[in-house]
């Protein structure tokens, strides 16, 4: 009998502690920042050593797949005595300090919502730095995910009603209504936006479900790919003697990783595209998405044209629609 009060009292106790939680939750400012900004909070003297060091190594390392170089993040160092009031609110936080404590872990919604805050400490730089290289990758890969979260919520406001990915594929994407479908074909549909000095891109296709059999080829047949499709349906202005396409940059390999999109394996591409005839070119990004329930490979890309501008924001964005992918979406509509 008295274990059975005490289970009773302890499951009573962790709702109690759920609830509270929660109500905190409810209570917390919204969060604020610009996309791809990292607040780190640490005393000027470490920032200016070997443990600045290590962080800006570790956050403003170059992003790849991009024209020229743009940091992972835009760092805004500020000491512990002022993190206050307004400041505590910004998403994603690195708190630096030395202290008693041996710890690296991340916290989420300290003081706002949705929020990301990594905390490293030690007892001297050279824990700091041992934690900081550690941690790099998760905490990279935390900020990052709670921005493409955030992105798509925005997205949401206003998204684009077109049906053309629908009715081609059965898939739906979180694309905001600025962006328009500019071509259609039996496997391919291309929607695009314009920017100030260029336009962004996404474009969609499937490739047959044993496609990409040879692991040894497997980069040189996505290069294939991208360039069959460029052929196909992106050209640009001919000139004497030359057709003009765009093609995956000759000088240098796209770089491929492992990813999971919408629950599902698929092979992330960063490169550099490029027309074949004219110099002209920009970044873009490629999910070949293993569909088995459809037996095929989904192929979504985006792509940014912009001369002379930063694009690291702009790929960001198309990474974050890509990533909203949703599967058989008419059939769920049954």
């Amino acid at each position: 009998m008295k274990k059975r009060i005490l289970l009773c009292f302890l499951a009573i106790l962790g709702l109690s502690i759920a609830c509270k939680e929660e109500g905190k939750a409810d209570y917390l400012p919204e969060s604020v920042g610009a996309m791809n900004t990292l607040t780190v909070v640490i005393d000027n003297d470490l920032w200016n050593s070997s443990v600045g060091d290590a962080i800006r190594e570790n956050y403003t390392a170059a992003a790849q797949g991009l024209t020229w170089d743009e940091a992972l993040f835009s760092v805004t160092q500020i000491p512990q005595q002022i993190f206050s009031g307004a400041i505590r609110n910004t998403s994603s936080i690195l708190y630096v300090m030395e202290d008693t404590l041996n710890v690296a872990h991340m916290k989420s919604n300290m003081y706002a919502k949705p929020q990301k805050v990594g905390v490293i400490k030690g007892h001297n730089k050279e824990e700091l730095i041992e934690n900081i290289h550690k941690t790099a990758e998760e905490f990279i890969a935390a900020y990052k995910a709670l921005e493409i979260d955030k992105a798509q919520k925005r997205f949401e406001k206003s998204l684009n009603k077109e049906k053309a990915l629908e009715d081609k594929f059965n898939i739906s994407l979180k694309i905001p209504s600025i962006y328009r479908v500019g071509r259609e074909e039996d496997n391919f549909v291309w929607i695009d936006r314009q920017i100030q000095k260029g336009n962004m891109n996404i474009i969609a296709y499937t490739m047959p479900w044993d496609s990409f059999k040879n692991d040894s080829t497997f980069v040189q047949d996505i290069v294939k790919m991208r360039d069959s499709i460029g052929g196909l349906y992106i050209g640009g202005e001919d000139v004497p003697g030359k057709k003009n396409h765009m093609i995956t940059e000759k000088a240098f390999s796209p770089y491929v990783f492992p990813a999971e999109v919408s629950g599902k394996k698929a092979a992330e591409v960063r490169g550099i595209w490029e027309m074949s005839a004219y110099p002209m070119a920009g970044p873009f990004l490629t999910y070949i998405i293993n569909d088995k329930e459809n037996n095929r490979k989904l192929v979504l890309e985006g792509f940014v044209f912009a001369p002379a501008t930063k694009k690291r924001d702009y790929m960001f964005e198309l990474e974050a629609i890509l990533k909203s992918v949703q599967f058989n979406v008419g059939e769920e509509k049954n």
